[in-house]
């Protein structure tokens, strides 16, 4: 067995670490999630004015359209391109909820439609759906306790 010495084995990592450029991330994140932003509001703002929609059907239009597009760029392999130069900007709530169900459907396509793509789509999606529905519980019961106190 092969003793190694702590620190050379944390000099080497160090020197092959790779280095991040923190606020060029953070830039292009912010760029990449504002423009999601931008287009949601594009579409609320049309169907409202455009079609003369009210606000709730307009916001509803606007997270089809997000989901959809979402999806559409899965699909064509678009989404993770934007991913690797976006960052964190593109795992906006409904867009990225809507990436990770398409791939995991898209991964399991071969194994057939109710045992692969059925089965799999909640894969990265349903961690996400359980502590969502905990968290939710935990704190209407604690809003529950505040307003009875």
């Amino acid at each position: 067995m092969i003793f190694l010495n702590k620190k050379i084995v944390y000099e080497v990592l160090d020197n092959n670490k790779q280095k991040r450029n923190i606020l060029k991330n953070m830039f292009f994140a912010f760029i990449y999630g504002g423009t999601i932003c931008l287009f949601g509001e594009v579409v609320l703002t049309l169907s409202m004015k455009v079609f003369n929609l009210n606000n709730d059907t307009s916001k509803l239009i606007m997270y089809l359209v997000l989901i959809f597009s979402s999806c559409l760029t899965t699909g064509f392999g678009f989404y993770d391109k934007l991913g690797r130069f976006g960052g964190t900007g593109t795992i906006i709530p409904i867009t990225g909820f809507a990436n990770s169900m398409t791939s995991a459907g898209i991964e399991s396509k071969p194994e057939g439609l109710c045992l692969g793509i059925f089965m799999n789509l909640f894969k990265l999606a349903g961690s996400v759906i359980s502590s969502s529905i905990v968290f939710g519980v935990l704190v209407g019961l604690i809003s529950w306790a505040i307003n009875k106190l």
